[in-house]
């Protein structure tokens, strides 16, 4: 069911030409252990003034928009919630046009799906990603990432780090050394 509704999802953005990642519980999947995740998380690479284009994103793959006033609500949030209506599964779309974003935006990882491919965030980026949520889970699935992926690149998750560091007065960097273990 979320693999034929992550095609249709590439599908469509590629279709419109509309720079994406899958980040979230989806792209733990390709990176990690297989967990049970109930969403679908996908950055865009657009800005909130890019509203219409993602509603016909939303009404060509059926999905539900679940805010009264989307424009509104993606101005103050940056985030257009949908839901498929065959499945019930929820899609969030997370606007952003940050540099760090559109460099991220730059590095996916395109995996097959299907009969399709579907732009997965790179690695660097889904531990960045899941270390600035820094939810317990987000924590422990940053954990299981680092065990099955020795290899990486420090220097870009580590520079992008500092940067968060400062802009969120957070000790990213130092949660990154405690979890990784090489």
């Amino acid at each position: 069911m979320f693999e034929r509704l992550l095609e249709r999802l590439a599908g469509s953005l590629d279709r419109h030409k509309i720079p994406y990642m899958v980040i979230g519980g989806q792209a733990v999947l390709v990176y990690g252990e297989p967990r049970l995740t109930r969403d679908i998380d996908v950055t865009v690479g657009v800005d909130a003034n890019r509203t219409d284009a993602m509603l016909v994103v939303a009404r060509e793959l059926g999905l539900n928009v679940r805010v009264e006033h989307p424009a509104e609500f993606v101005r103050d949030t940056m985030v257009l919630p949908c839901e498929d209506v065959t499945t019930g599964i929820p899609i969030d779309f997370i606007f952003s046009r940050s540099p760090y974003e559109v460099e991220a935006l730059a590095r996916v990882r395109r995996v097959t799906v299907g009969r399709g491919q579907v732009a997965f965030a790179s690695l660097e980026d889904l531990i960045i990603h899941k270390l600035i949520a820094g939810r317990p889970r987000d924590m422990e699935d940053v954990r299981t990432i680092l065990l099955k992926n020795r290899i990486y690149d420090r220097a870009y998750v580590a520079k992008w780090l500092v940067e968060f560091d400062k802009l969120l007065d957070r000790p990213l960097a130092r949660q990154l050394k405690e979890l990784d273990p090489g």
